[in-house]
């Protein structure tokens, strides 16, 4: 199966990861080892809760206005 990765910068250093199929979040100091305990948390999710196919999410983007 195809699943979804965000990738955040985190404020210590690193970077956290979501996955918006399942809402599971990890962390890694580089963008492949977040990506790596991502998959494991991810997979060890679907062995607990599998999921029923629902489609892709869509992913986009918005810009709000701030008053700097």
């Amino acid at each position: 199966m195809l699943f979804t990765a965000v990738l955040l910068p985190a404020t210590e250093g690193g970077f956290t990861a979501l996955n918006p199929e399942t809402g599971t979040i990890s962390q890694g100091e580089t963008v492949e080892e977040a990506l790596a305990n991502l998959q494991e948390a991810t997979e060890l999710y679907i062995e607990e809760f599998p999921l029923a196919v629902a489609g892709r999410p869509l992913i986009t983007t918005f810009e709000l206005r701030t008053n700097a």
